[in-house]
């Protein structure tokens, strides 16, 4: 009889664990739009490997970030993955009043919420904004962003 519920406790907790996998794998809802990317400032571009990452974002959030103010609510930061010459994927971020509240204070980066979107603009669902979220929580002195000093330089034309 042990034996049998030691099985079926360890069974559980093995379906558990692929459960919680599950979920951390794959997108979550959030706010974040998908942006016109024509309207967007291209302000720095990032090499890993065979990706090229082209990051843009809007006017005022450059020149707040060469202010020294915070980015304002209402702006994208726009991550365009390119393999092979062609638009693969898109990561959004995107900052509203208020938006940091829809998460426990460990995951929250201040009112940035995060989205991976398909080349034809819908949410892809299959990526995990979690785990940018988490990533993201380590340049709190930085707006949350990785490129926030490409920002500060990035010279208008």
């Amino acid at each position: 009889m042990n034996r049998i519920i030691h099985t079926i406790g360890a069974a559980a907790f093995v379906a558990s664990a692929v459960i919680l996998v599950g979920v951390q794998v794959h997108a979550e809802p959030t706010r974040t739009t998908m942006p016109d990317i024509d309207k967007l400032i291209h302000y720095t571009t990032v090499e890993r490997g065979e990706v090229t990452e082209h990051i843009m974002t809007t006017r005022e959030a450059i020149e707040a970030v060469k202010r020294g103010e915070p980015i304002p609510n209402g702006t994208h930061v726009a991550l365009v993955d390119y393999r092979e010459g062609k638009s693969f994927r898109y990561f959004i971020m995107e900052k509203g009043e208020g938006w940091g509240q829809d998460y426990d204070e460990s995951r929250r980066t201040e009112d940035w919420q995060f989205q991976w979107f398909k080349p034809d603009g819908t949410i892809n669902m299959d990526e995990n904004t979690a785990r940018c979220q988490r990533c993201h929580t380590s340049r709190s002195d930085r707006d949350f962003l990785y490129t926030f000093n490409d920002m500060r330089r990035f010279e208008f034309e």
